[in-house]
């Protein structure tokens, strides 16, 4: 018997409970992977995060989801923009 894929059924899990630390994390990653793949714009907006308030930050996030919203081949750093988006409440 051919064991079934339910890989197709499975969500993703995202943290909600990532603290400043964790979000910042996820900021570099995305800020890197912008460098690699040729958007400047996007990793000025992550530069010297410990120095960005929470609003600046939040403000930060949600510009960088609207400008990367209709490129499909970006998706990995849109992921990780969303799942930051979901925790900007945890800022302190």
């Amino acid at each position: 018997m051919a064991k079934k894929d339910t890989t197709q059924y499975e969500t993703l899990r995202w943290p909600t409970n990532l603290d400043r630390a964790g979000i910042e994390l996820r900021l570099v990653q995305v800020r890197e992977y912008a460098l690699a793949n040729g958007l400047p714009e996007i990793a000025a907006r992550f530069e010297n995060l410990p120095a960005l308030t929470a609003g600046q930050l939040g403000g930060a996030v949600l510009g960088a989801l609207n400008s990367l919203q209709k490129s499909p081949q970006h998706r990995q750093a849109t992921t990780q923009l969303e799942m930051v988006a979901m925790n900007l409440k945890n800022l302190k």
